[in-house]
């Protein structure tokens, strides 16, 4: 059985939980060790005892370094009971340099996957420190064996882009996880009765402000035609008073955390549309990355709507479904949604249903090649490829 160690950034981030279901639905072993920003890991992690490193908190940079530093100190101690890997993936530019570190402690013929799903906006100035912090990527990533990355435009833009990482890649899109569970419904919420409204569902990661004030406004000043619920983790650090804000909005409601997948049918169930927007590093990481709430919302039957000009609005165009926002602006969206009625929904709902369920949803088969993938690599440098998988 392969055995994989996982170094994460976050052990009470969902996405962590799904990464490792993964491996074990592919048959691998995986040892879990990370920093966390959480009292609490992700649900299901529990079982497997993480090696907990401490705390660290989001967008404080300089804190997270000296974590880093002080976990490095001491992960001889850390991992002692940990037998030798047969991969060691990093998961976030920070805990490659600490996965470098675990196999120097093991052995230098361990394979070391990076697996990078965002880009920092401090990674791609034109400073001192991001000059710096790109050296140090080129540094800790010069014998990588894979990159593991989430959306086509990130290798584009960055790593092609700026010759960061020379190994093989290998895109894993941020699809749902589903395995032994029936297959979820497609059906998702019907057209409103007269006098309801439209519900856009805006799910997940709550980091973008831009968003939260233009999905205000709008509905607004569509007095009560459309009606905004949100679910997920706020970033309270990127707003002044999120759930104030929010609580003095006549058509918003912010509905709290929700289990991801057992909930997903659920709560996309009762929105039309699935907001797939992302304003919080603007013409950067938010313009490339292709979110979660994409997947989510097309395979519960939910019109996604995107920016035209991001990875996002490029992949609804390709495939003919959605709709594309030219301009972020209440105004915009008006004109986007103005005349929506329930045959129009129904050829837009069309289009996204009509899709191959492959595209959205990643299952067991998928864990297996993952796996596999794995279990393949050698510390010899590959040719520099681009491999799609789930």
């Amino acid at each position: 059985m392969l055995h994989v160690l996982y170094l994460v950034h976050d052990l009470s981030d969902p996405a962590v939980g799904r990464r490792v279901a993964m491996l074990q639905a592919g048959g691998a072993e995986v040892s879990l060790a990370g920093f966390r920003r959480a009292d609490k890991p992700a649900p299901g992690l529990e079982a497997l005892a993480p090696i907990d490193f401490g705390s660290t908190r989001d967008g404080k940079f300089a804190q997270r370094l000296a974590a880093v530093g002080k976990a490095a100190l001491v992960l001889g101690a850390r991992l002692r009971k940990v037998r030798r890997p047969d991969v060691i993936i990093g998961r976030n530019l920070e805990m490659l340099a600490l996965a470098r570190r675990a196999r120097s402690l093991f052995s230098a013929e361990v394979p070391i996957v990076y697996e990078c799903l965002d880009i920092h906006r401090l990674l791609l100035g034109s400073g001192g420190i991001s000059h710096a912090m790109r050296a140090a990527e080129r540094r800790l990533g010069d014998d990588v064996s894979l990159l593991m990355t989430s959306s086509p435009a990130f290798v584009r833009n960055y790593f092609q882009r700026f010759d960061q990482i020379e190994a093989p890649v290998l895109l894993l899109h941020n699809k749902v996880l589903e395995l032994d569970r029936q297959p979820a419904a497609r059906n998702g919420a019907p057209p409103p009765a007269p006098g309801d409204p439209w519900v856009i569902g805006w799910f997940g990661a709550l980091r973008c402000r831009k968003s939260l004030e233009l999905l205000a406004a709008f509905t607004r000043q569509a007095q009560g035609r459309f009606e905004v619920v949100l679910r997920g983790r706020p970033a309270y650090s990127e707003f002044a008073d999120f759930d104030g804000f929010v609580a003095a909005e006549p058509h918003m409601r912010f509905e709290g955390a929700y289990r991801n997948p057992e909930d997903l049918a659920a709560i996309y169930g009762e929105v039309h549309f699935a907001w797939a927007v992302d304003f919080f590093e603007e013409g950067l990481n938010s313009s490339w990355l292709l979110p979660n709430r994409l997947y989510e919302g097309c395979l519960h039957g939910a019109i996604p709507i995107a920016m035209a000009d991001t990875e996002t609005g490029r992949f609804l165009a390709e495939r003919q479904i959605g709709l594309r926002l030219e301009k972020a602006s209440p105004d915009a969206l008006a004109t986007l949604l103005s005349n929506i009625d329930a045959d129009g929904f129904a050829a837009l709902r069309g289009g996204v249903t009509a899709q191959d369920r492959g595209t959205w949803v990643c299952d067991r088969q998928d864990c297996l090649a993952l796996v596999e993938r794995l279990r393949g690599l050698s510390t010899r440098r590959e040719p520099a490829a681009l491999l799609e998988a789930a």
